[in-house]
């Protein structure tokens, strides 16, 4: 019965966003709609953007002018929970002391980027063949063939895929679209945008330890 309810509320909910999507025509509204009523939120852990951020490549050339790092060659980085790994990554840092990154996967191994859900044992993960990372904004962009997971402990819960997916931490938002943007060039998806979602698992009652039960002094009414 609460398996049920839960749907029918997730179907009412869902129904009264695809209304407003008939009236906008906005396919990236009825995706986030069914995100929001279904999956919950997303929040990342808030205290990565404070956190320093940890490189290692196998070569670096720093442009001092512009202040522009970029490592080439097996790079890993890494801000508190963020994990980000590509062939290449440029990194800069505005006046305000906001980072920014752009990761770029080998031609047979797309960029790849991880973060651990805000007070939660769950995680978002996602790959692309560009993955840029706005640290004013707190958002992350997949350019090309782009997925996004999120995983409850080492389970996959929700996957998404398309050409462009954008996830904005501060409205705990995802944006999709089928063809890719500011990606390489001709790196397109399939032109449809895919999307799982399964509800969130039912607390399980507590079960008692069948070795600390103890024998009923009677049984079916009569005394032993």
């Amino acid at each position: 019965m609460k398996h049920a309810m839960r749907w029918l509320q997730w179907a009412q909910c869902f129904m009264s966003k695809f209304r407003a999507f008939m009236k906008n025509h906005s396919l990236t509204a009825l995706l986030i709609a069914g995100l929001l009523c279904l999956a919950g939120s997303v929040q990342a852990e808030k205290a990565d953007r404070n956190k320093p951020m940890n490189i290692e490549a196998d070569a670096l050339r720093y442009d001092d002018l512009k202040q522009i790092s970029v490592f080439t060659g097996r790079v890993v980085l890494s801000k508190g929970t963020i994990l980000i790994r590509g062939e290449r990554l440029e990194v800069r840092q505005d006046p305000d002391g906001y980072q920014f990154g752009v990761a770029t996967g080998a031609a047979d191994k797309p960029a790849f980027f991880r973060q651990k859900r805000e007070a939660l044992d769950e995680y978002i993960e996602g790959e692309g063949e560009t993955i840029t990372y706005d640290g004013r904004a707190d958002s992350i962009r997949f350019s090309g063939k782009a997925q996004l997971r999120r995983l409850r402990g080492t389970l996959l819960a929700d996957e998404i895929t398309g050409g462009n997916i954008v996830y904005e931490n501060l409205t705990d938002l995802f944006t999709v679209d089928g063809v890719a943007k500011n990606g390489p060039s001709g790196a397109l998806g399939s032109g449809r945008v895919r999307v799982m979602l399964t509800p969130k698992p039912e607390p399980t009652s507590a079960v008692s330890d069948p070795a600390k039960l103890k024998p009923s002094p009677t049984l079916e009414g009569q005394s032993k």
